[in-house]
């Protein structure tokens, strides 16, 4: 690269929770720039985590972290050109790339939802992924059973 890499800038904590994940989350979220819309619709599906999560002792960022957690890949396939053949070759995911690849799945599997509005189809999948269910969780798993299956590539690393 001609350039110096880009510095990180630091995310101000969300003002409910004092939380910089959150942030990061609702950044996602955002459309068009409408920041507080994006705090709203995740605010209102927390609330809706917390009245349909049950017996649960965990409050409900803790559930939505768990179900963050349980959305992270940890590994992923890249492809390479090796002799005019191109390789899918199953490579470890950096910390900061497995948030926000399980942050972009949650949001993306959540629009795609049959619900009334974002914040209900943001909890019904925040809750599916909380308990290992769901279409950004059937991704995780798709995307480690693709890396399983190319995994005699890995000898072709970059």
């Amino acid at each position: 690269m001609r350039k110096t890499k880009a510095k990180k800038r630091p995310l101000l904590p969300d003002p409910k929770f004092n939380d910089q994940l959150v942030t990061r989350f609702v950044n996602n979220l955002m459309l068009d720039g409408k920041k507080s819309i994006a705090f709203k619709i995740f605010y209102d599906a927390l609330d809706v985590v917390e009245n349909k999560k049950g017996d649960q002792e965990k409050t409900c960022l803790e559930i939505w972290k768990d179900a963050l957690t349980n959305v992270m890949p940890h590994v992923e396939v890249r492809s390479r050109r090796v002799g005019g053949a191109n390789f899918q070759i199953p490579m470890p995911i950096r910390a900061d790339r497995k948030i926000s690849m399980a942050m972009k799945w949650l949001i993306k599997y959540a629009r795609l939802r049959n619900d009334k509005s974002m914040a209900l189809k943001l909890s019904a999948e925040i809750l599916a992924a909380f308990r290992e269910e769901g279409a950004a969780y059937k991704k995780k798993t798709d995307t480690h059973k693709m890396a399983e299956a190319n995994k005699a590539f890995s000898h072709f690393k970059f």
